[in-house]
């Protein structure tokens, strides 16, 4: 039968079997085929094949897996592999904050350019919007910048609800992905929406401002969303996967010639340089990307991004 992994480590995982079940799984063979070679074989949102235990209802092996439609992924440094955090995705959503813990503005842009290569609808969602440093003219220049080049941003709060019932809408009846730093609140953010998911929430880091890792494990959960949020309509659902926070997210697979084509802002200017094609855009004349800089087309914020994400490609050293 057909099931959809919510959740898993190491060679075990729980499957939602299409006959209603959760069942504990291991693999057929303790190795799933794939072309790529994982940190981790499966990830919350795969649809696998299992063949159901005749002496156990509740247990199974997972046979095959079947074709992903996208999957999130980032390269894991300690494994030296790539790692998928979810797969069949709707919607990314990207959490972040003003502050506590502090605005990361490149850790954003780094997942949107895995987001695009996979062709996963991102969706910039703010937490702690009632925040005073949500007023900061640089954070708000930022945030500006990301709308104008057509990415969708949500500004909430999981303390005040400011926002939520936005946010139910788009969540409503999809598959979506949270993914942040931790301390962003994503857990408290799934809390609200669901009153029947408690979720453990931690504290920030005093001395860093940096959170603790509460989510040990990515799990796929089916959300009833609160009815505060969907305008009194009950039975409203959604699939959200809450993934671990993560401090400093590597891309993988992505050569560092490649990463202005995820730069929405230079796709209509990329093959116009003097050089063409071999053009770096960091010093060459004629550069069009360089000129867009310094005309104040392309902003010059996004523009220290996409230097610094291609040097850290190149030298293999991430920043948080």
């Amino acid at each position: 039968m057909i099931g959809t992994v919510i959740a898993g480590t190491n060679n075990f995982f729980s499957v939602e079997c299409q006959d209603g079940v959760l069942r504990s799984c291991s693999i057929k063979g303790k190795k799933i085929k794939t072309d790529i070679d994982f940190y981790n074989p499966l990830a919350p949102g795969d649809s696998v094949e299992v063949e159901a235990d005749s002496l156990s209802d509740d247990k199974g092996q997972i046979v095959s897996l079947l074709e992903r439609k996208n999957v999130f992924l980032r390269w894991n440094v300690k494994g030296q592999k790539p790692q998928l955090l979810a797969a069949n995705l709707d919607y990314l959503i990207l959490v972040t904050t003003p502050e506590e813990p502090p605005f990361r503005p490149r850790f954003i842009d780094r997942c949107l350019i895995q987001a695009e290569e996979q062709k996963i609808e991102p969706v910039i969602l703010i937490n702690k919007f009632d925040l005073p440093a949500a007023s900061d003219p640089d954070f708000v220049a930022r945030v500006q910048n990301w709308e104008e080049l057509g990415y969708t941003i949500q500004k909430v709060s999981a303390k005040t609800g400011e926002g939520l019932m936005d946010l139910a809408e788009l969540l409503r009846d999809k598959r979506s992905a949270f993914v942040g730093q931790s301390g962003v609140g994503k857990s408290s953010l799934i809390n609200r929406l669901n009153n029947d998911v408690i979720l453990k929430t931690g504290s920030l880091s005093k001395k860093y401002g940096r959170g603790a890792h509460t989510t040990t494990k990515g799990t796929l959960l089916h959300i009833n969303l609160n009815e505060a949020f969907t305008g009194g309509l009950q039975g409203v659902t959604a699939q959200i996967i809450d993934t671990p926070g993560i401090r400093r997210f590597m891309l993988n697979e992505i050569p560092a010639d490649n990463v202005a084509l995820y730069f929405r802002e230079f796709k209509p200017l990329l093959g116009q340089c003097k050089f063409g094609a071999s053009c770096s855009h960091t010093n060459e004349p004629g550069c069009k990307i360089l000129e867009a800089v310094y005309s104040g087309v392309i902003s010059e914020d996004r523009y220290e991004s996409y230097k610094n994400i291609t040097e850290e490609i190149k030298t293999g050293t991430w920043r948080d």
